[in-house]
């Protein structure tokens, strides 16, 4: 089985660099066209199923690529964003400014330094490999898969396969509206954003070195 993973289009607290976690926030209209520009990308394959995050973004984002295609989505509560705890509807600026810059020591090292009430990354590890391990069982006969979930889920996932800490997690890059493609347990590319014209490619200073803080949530 090829599973290809995609990060849902940008939403509107993606727009605002609010951390938005399990919050149910829609796609912004740049989050849609990118959710277009994926789609195409998408016809390059033979797809057997859909599988989607139950959140908003997620599924408008995989509504919008495979219109027209009558590809199956099935809601996988398991593939949910990682809850953000107090942090979320924060934007980034608001969680720099508090004491000891706790945005800047979770970025450096997430699983020592998760934000307060946020789920564990051990326990978002657990669920999203069962759920990847259960469409891996669905779909025996080398299909292509696709699962539309988010940044954190699809970096956790990574994470998983190539062995290393979670601590290594944002060095992961994980764009919106990008494809990462496993064969598992081989993560085959990460990240390809081809597809995306750079009028809908992540900014630049966004971009930047996320040690320097420049990473939206």
């Amino acid at each position: 089985m090829r599973l290809l993973l995609a990060r849902h289009g940008e939403s509107v607290w993606n727009a605002e660099r609010r951390f938005q976690g399990r919050t149910d926030i829609p796609l912004s209209a740049r989050g849609r066209a990118q959710a277009e520009a994926l789609g195409t990308a998408l016809r390059g394959y033979r797809l057997a199923a859909a599988y989607v995050s139950p959140f908003r973004r997620a599924r408008e984002t995989a509504e919008v690529a495979l219109a027209g295609t009558g590809v199956p989505l099935v809601p996988l509560e398991e593939l949910r964003e990682l809850s953000l705890g107090e942090w979320e509807g924060c934007t980034v600026d608001e969680v720099r400014a508090r004491d000891g810059d706790p945005y800047r020591a979770w970025l450096l090292a997430p699983h020592d330094c998760p934000p307060p009430g946020g789920e564990p990354l051990d326990a978002v590890s657990s669920r999203v490999r069962a759920a990847m391990d259960r469409i891996s069982a669905l779909h025996p006969n080398g299909e292509d898969v696709l699962v539309v979930a988010h940044g954190g889920v699809i970096s956790v996932y990574a994470c998983a396969l190539l062995g290393c800490s979670f601590n290594a997690l944002w060095r992961l890059r994980v764009d919106n509206a990008s494809l990462t493609v496993v064969r598992p347990p081989r993560l085959v590319s990460l990240n390809d954003t081809a597809h995306l014209p750079d009028t809908l490619a992540t900014a630049t200073h966004v971009r930047a070195s996320i040690v320097g803080g420049e990473r939206a949530p």
